[in-house]
This record gives C-alpha cells, sequence and structure tokens, in this order.
C-alpha cells in the first residue's frame, strides 16, 4: 500500500513529478514480487537497469539520475 501524502512529499523532495514517483514506486514493488532485490551489489544494479527499461517504455525518466 502507498500513502499518498509521503509520495507526494517524497517526490517534491526528489524533485519529480507525483506521476514519475507514483510510477517508479509501482514498478519497483512489482520487480520485488518477481523475486528482485537490491540487498546486494551486483543484485541492485541488475534490478536498477531493469527498472530503468520498464520506466524507459513507460516514457518515465532514469528515478537514479541525478
Amino acid at each position: 500500500m502507498l500513502c499518498a501524502p509521503v509520495v507526494e512529499r517524497e517526490a517534491h523532495e526528489q524533485g519529480k513529478t507525483i506521476a514519475a514517483h507514483y510510477a517508479h514506486l509501482l514498478v519497483h514493488g512489482t520487480l520485488h514480487a518477481q523475486g528482485y532485490d537490491h540487498e546486494r551489489v551486483r543484485d541492485a544494479r541488475v534490478m536498477e537497469a531493469r527498472e530503468r527499461e520498464i520506466l524507459a517504455a513507460l516514457g518515465f525518466a532514469d528515478p537514479y539520475e541525478g
């Protein structure tokens, strides 16, 4: 479950649109549900690369850039 006020606050703090932040959180959570994790550096790189690919296909910028 996502808390709308927290998502909005985080988006503002990170200089992202609310839609972009929601998209990232949903993609991130979906990847976790599929078994991805970011506990180890290598796993984090794999997961973040997949997030970037999916978000780009959806028309969103790289959430880790900047």
